[in-house]
């Protein structure tokens, strides 16, 4: 059976949403258990809220014991493991009833606001969840593997949906009122919570989302795949229960996110000096010398380029890239079949060990001191990709180059669990 052919039950014309029972530390715990994905800690970093901090989430998903096991089903039970133990120790209980959860973040002066719910497989499925990223079919193994061994969903997949004005009226309301987390985490973020049951209120948001056309999957692709993944497997074993036909979602309007750029460091291993570069580089780009300022892209089709010490601005010349294509158009897309294939050779940037990716966030003095410090030769600045375009992506079906997009809000791991199995 595909995930094409599979389905669960009657075509929903719209989008689903569903309130679920959250497993979720108590008031008083939420900010020592809340924690950031595992991988963007180093060894020290993990070893230090491992000794210090006994509430941290990274007991449950990274323990000591075990951390050197291969990726497979013992290393997944240690954390199953875990995470029962900490239910029956009480840092995790689980919620009385059904709801959603009002989640806002505010970081360097943005706040975002949205909700954490459970949405439907179907949906992915039948193409109302909307993607625009390829995925990697030996990491949707892994993460179905580690969803069916574990029983629980961690890390929200963020969804866009088109603004309501129903929902913004109830989330404005929630927000006058105290919530039942509120706490700044380590990296300055400022983080709330309330949990969403009255009727009333469910009724609003699940009328709200059955009207939207489609929600479009700004990050978590590999996580949405793996729970469809795991909801063909499970549904051919014969699993009853509606839990896994849902995955978990932090949903999200669209006026509310906020999209960085996405940079590129490249080494120069093809033995081109700066002067044959810019050479190259006038066949198809208008070339403006910028020397030692700063050079950020204002608008769509600017390109920065940093190398020896001076930053360049590279505006593509008509004819250069198809403006009705709408990943030919991306400027990631233009860099990557204007310079880094023709002149650097790079054609997979997925597996090319000559190019890295840096968010928006760390700034272009980042990329300056990249190149100068000798660790690459050259950069590349970005002009943000638009919600528009990656809308239009996902609509005809077309995928984005890699790291075309770099997304805030980062949801913290811990706060709230979407249970597949109960405990």
């Amino acid at each position: 059976m595909t995930f094409d052919a599979f389905r669960f039950s009657t075509f929903a014309p719209m989008i689903s949403l569903k309130a679920f029972r959250a497993y979720r530390p108590p008031r008083d715990k939420a900010y020592l258990v809340a924690t950031r994905s595992y991988v963007t800690y180093s060894e020290a970093e993990l070893d230090d809220k491992l000794k210090n901090n006994p509430y941290s989430f990274m007991h449950v998903i990274n323990p000591r014991e075990g951390r050197d096991l291969p990726l497979g089903k013992e290393k997944y039970l240690h954390v199953k493991e875990h995470f029962k133990q900490w239910c029956d120790d009480e840092i995790f209980f689980r919620e009385e009833e059904a709801s959603y959860y009002l989640y806002s973040q505010v970081k360097d002066g943005n706040e975002y606001i949205g909700i954490i719910a459970a949405v439907s497989v179907n949906d992915y499925l039948e193409g109302r969840i909307k993607k625009h990223e390829n995925t990697l079919s030996a990491r949707e193994e892994m993460f179905t593997d580690y969803l069916e061994e574990t029983g629980f969903n961690a890390e929200p997949v963020l969804l866009i949906y088109h603004d309501d004005f129903r929902l913004n009226q109830l989330f404005a309301r929630y927000l006058e009122t105290r919530p039942e987390y509120e706490f700044t985490s380590t990296d300055k973020v400022f983080h709330r919570l309330w949990p969403i049951s009255a009727p009333r209120d469910l009724a609003v948001i699940e009328e709200s989302f059955a009207q939207q056309e489609a929600l479009y999957i700004a990050d978590g692709h590999h996580r949405s795949a793996s729970s469809a993944r795991l909801a063909e497997r499970l549904e051919e074993q014969g699993r009853k229960g509606e839990a896994h036909k849902y995955f978990m979602a932090f949903l999200i309007g669209e006026e509310q996110m906020k999209i960085y750029d996405f940079n590129r460091l490249l080494k120069n291993e093809s033995g081109k000096s700066k002067a044959d570069i810019l050479s190259e580089l006038e066949q198809t780009f208008h070339i403006e010398p910028k020397h030692s300022e700063t050079f950020h892209p204002q608008k769509l089709h600017e390109i920065g380029m940093y190398i020896g010490g001076e930053w360049f601005k590279l505006s593509p010349k008509m004819g250069s890239f198809d403006p009705n294509d709408v990943v030919g158009h991306l400027d990631a897309e233009i860099l990557s079949r204007n310079i880094l294939d023709p002149i650097f050779h790079i054609k997979d940037l997925k597996s090319d060990n000559r190019v890295d990716f840096v968010p928006g966030t760390y700034g272009l003095p980042h990329l300056e001191d990249q190149v100068n410090f000798g660790k690459f030769d050259v950069a590349f600045s970005l002009f943000p990709v638009s919600i528009e375009q990656i809308k239009q992506v996902s609509d005809e079906h077309k995928i984005m180059p890699p790291k075309s997009t770099y997304i805030e809000p980062k949801l913290r791991s811990g706060l709230i669990i979407y249970p597949i199995d109960n405990y």
